[in-house]
């Protein structure tokens, strides 16, 4: 038996194999697991979102439960209801696909805004209310939701108290040539021997998450650049004029606690025992992107959240 990271980084290869071309995905799903947060995987049909999280599942030793958003959805098809019982005659709670350790929102932005609204207390609070009774989830508890691009007919626009509740935003993009060879011959095996990787644990998930936050330090100036950075969104023209010009409303207190978090994950995932500014930097656009309100100006010129905290990244620097 390996050490906690060993057995982790082992879980991460074991996903990796069955995914092909996203690393970058599957260690962000890895940190919002490692953090107990959320994430949102946004990014066009047929790029391996949806997989990515069945395989995480696999390897963790969970069922996935999987809710597939629609426009004619109910929050109770999603959190559970009440179910009048003939032999009882009373009326018990019959709990929704909410209700599992590792939860997949399909397509999440289909659904309408009642739906959108029964997710926020299940994912702030580990709870559901039904009937005037409160009804833990299980621990851990993960919403992976998958997205297609807003541009896409028949999706909307998340509520931003929705988009605040996940801790990453993560973009799926196209794989390279050499990454889509290698899904074409991954999945050619498959059809003639299915493979699973390694069964994980959520055991594992819980020790790990408590050497994280017991083990990694972070200095002071790492932590004030941590502010320093949310802050620069709120107060954007200060810094730089055009930076100014894109950003309508930055970050919440929220965004810093984010940060703090996903770095102190990934600098425990590299086999450190303390957060580096590169740590900071290379969670920062999964970290900010869904928390930032663009302006007019960045909507008329193509300017979207990425290339917004790309720029953010330019023009603030650490101290010391």
């Amino acid at each position: 038996m390996g050490t906690k990271r060993e057995e982790v980084a082992a879980l991460r290869a074991a996903v990796q194999s069955a995914i092909v071309g996203q690393e970058q995905v599957v260690e962000c799903l890895l940190l919002a697991l490692l953090c107990s947060g959320h994430a949102l995987l946004e990014g066009l049909p047929g790029l391996g979102k949806t997989r990515s999280v069945k395989m995480l599942a696999t390897a963790l030793g969970v069922e996935l439960h999987r809710v597939q958003f629609t426009p004619d959805l109910l929050p109770s098809d999603v959190t559970g209801s009440l179910v009048y019982r003939a032999e009882t005659g009373k009326f018990t709670f019959d709990p929704g696909p909410i209700f599992g350790h590792v939860v997949l929102i399909d397509e999440i932005n289909r659904a309408p805004a009642k739906v959108q609204a029964a997710l926020l207390e299940a994912m702030e609070e580990r709870q559901v209310t039904v009937g005037g009774e409160t009804h833990a989830l299980p621990e851990p508890f993960f919403v992976l939701a998958t997205q297609n691009p807003i541009e896409q007919e028949g999706t909307y626009p998340l509520p931003e108290a929705q988009l605040d509740r996940f801790l990453l935003h993560v973009e799926v993009g196209y794989p390279s040539r050499e990454s889509e060879l290698g899904i074409l011959r991954l999945v050619r095996g498959e059809e003639q021997k299915p493979t699973k990787p390694e069964g994980g644990s959520i055991e594992l998930i819980r020790a790990a998450r408590q050497e994280i936050q017991t083990t990694v330090k972070i200095a002071e100036n790492v932590e004030r650049y941590i502010v320093d950075l949310v802050v620069a969104t709120r107060e954007p023209k200060q810094l730089d004029a055009e930076l100014g010009s894109w950003i309508e409303i930055g970050a919440s207190p929220r965004a810093v606690l984010a940060l703090d978090k996903v770095s102190r994950a990934r600098a425990w995932l590299e086999g450190r025992d303390y957060v580096t500014a590169d740590d900071v930097r290379a969670v920062a656009p999964a970290v900010l992107r869904h928390r930032l309100l663009l302006a007019y100006g960045a909507k008329a010129k193509n300017v979207n959240a990425t290339r917004v905290v790309a720029k953010l990244l330019d023009v603030v620097a650490i101290a010391g």
